[in-house]
């Protein structure tokens, strides 16, 4: 029921309502139009710049973070701004949209997020000063970039048997359930560098490090020095599982504690620092069964024509009818959106993880047989029914499975990189900045 989209869209949505929300109007009365960089045949200005930084600002001031200086801290932004400019012309020359329909479910989603309905939501915004027609076309240009990379990176990311093999084969690990809650600096290497270049990236890398060994804030310094889309957050990666931190990272992070920091790595897409702030979980040779639910379920998706009231009504009616005896897998095939309603409602057995987290904690809340209340996820309104737990070793199906995942997952984060350097490499900038006072 997840997808690489569906994740990678939380992910910038939630990311978009931290750090991207827009100053006031008044604020922005203030502000002087004048452009700093054209990227391409577009501008970007600098009450634009001005307005991000501020945002970076108050995120870091939330966060408790050190900043760099404001040049040093603007030039970053203005950077972040020119890469994202990048990506959305490319968006729009290659027909990508993302319309009315698709944003206003995903603010939906934004706003049961934080326990509001969509009219509090925007009430709230715009409370604190937040113009809401500015809040909305940045998570659209959130969301355009999601499908951009899914578009142009991650539907290209082939993952063979045989890679699944030698995984497997190689990796002791491979099962790992541990988590981690990483930081990140990349500093990203030119197209084609010169082994000048690569000298002279390697010994910037190794003088960050010195830094943070020294007692440096690792945060201050990402936002200083990283290339990575998430320089602006600290180089704040946060909690990923094993499954997902790139093979180049896992080697190094072996052995290191909450608050050590990697060697300096190389890659493709340049040099990487990492560094650990909390590990969870257990080692892969902790992990000797899994449980497993078989659950079926009827979905009701909000519409044009069904609102979500009208949806969650629709299925307590249905929940009723159930109660009072009538068929469950008869009602989900008259009445469920999802493809499982050919099978009356049943999804079969599902591991931990695989649905959305709305789904599976009311569904782990369940015993066998009983029928949940309905539960709202990104999908639309659920009535669940366990019908059967099992707790048994992982199959080799499934370690198959967690393994092309796992490499798929790392091969794509690893051609984003990619793709962003050559995307950036071959976009015309002018850069105006020093001209400001």
């Amino acid at each position: 029921m997840k997808t690489a989209l569906s994740r990678l869209l939380s992910t910038l949505i939630f990311s978009a309502l931290a750090v991207s929300p827009a100053v006031s109007s008044a604020a922005r009365t203030v502000l002087v139009d004048r452009i700093v960089a054209v990227v391409n045949n577009d501008a970007i200005t600098e009450s634009s710049l001005a307005e991000r930084t501020e945002q970076i600002k108050r995120q870091f001031g939330r966060q408790g973070g050190q900043l760099p200086p404001d040049d040093v801290l603007r030039k970053q932004v203005l950077e972040r701004l020119v890469v994202e400019r990048a990506q959305l012309q490319l968006a729009g020359e290659t027909g990508l949209r993302i319309d009315d329909n698709a944003l206003g479910g995903a603010i939906d989603r934004i706003a049961s997020s934080n326990k509001l309905s969509a009219a509090q939501f925007r009430a709230a915004l715009e409370k604190d000063g937040i113009d809401w027609t500015e809040f909305r076309e940045n998570i659209r240009q959130e969301m355009l970039i999601a499908r951009l990379r899914e578009r142009e990176v991650d539907a290209r990311v082939v993952v063979t048997d045989a890679e699944i093999d030698n995984f497997l084969k190689n990796s002791p690990d491979a099962a790992d359930s541990r988590e981690y809650d990483l930081s990140h600096i990349l500093l990203r290497a030119p197209e084609g560098p010169s082994p000048e270049q690569l000298n002279a990236l390697a010994q910037k890398a190794e003088g960050i490090r010195a830094r943070v060994l020294a007692g440096e804030d690792f945060a201050k310094l990402a936002a200083e020095f990283s290339n990575a889309p998430d320089a602006l957050q600290g180089g704040a990666l946060g909690w990923r599982p094993s499954s997902s931190v790139p093979a180049l990272f896992i080697e190094a992070l072996q052995g290191l504690k909450p608050g050590e920091v990697s060697p300096v790595m190389r890659s493709p897409a340049g040099f990487h620092l990492v560094k650990v702030n909390d590990v969870r979980g257990a080692k892969a040779t902790d992990v000797v069964a899994v449980q497993q639910t078989r659950v079926s379920h009827i979905l009701v998706k909000p519409t044009e024509l069904i609102s979500d009231t009208d949806a969650r009504l629709r299925l307590e009616t249905l929940r009723t009818r159930v109660l009072n005896g009538e068929d469950f897998a008869a009602l989900a095939r008259a009445n469920s959106a999802d493809l499982s309603a050919a099978k009356g409602g049943e999804i079969g057995w599902v591991y931990p993880g695989d649905t959305v987290p709305e789904f599976e904690r009311a569904m782990d809340a369940l015993s066998v047989g009983e029928l949940s209340a309905p539960v709202k996820s990104p999908f639309g309104w659920h009535l669940i029914r366990v019908e059967e737990r099992r707790t048994q070793d992982v199959s080799e199906e499934r370690k198959r499975a967690v393994a092309r995942n796992t490499l798929r997952q790392r091969k794509a984060d690893e051609a984003y990189e990619d793709w962003l350097r050559q995307l950036r490499d071959a976009t015309f900038v002018d850069y105006r900045l020093d001209d400001l006072n």
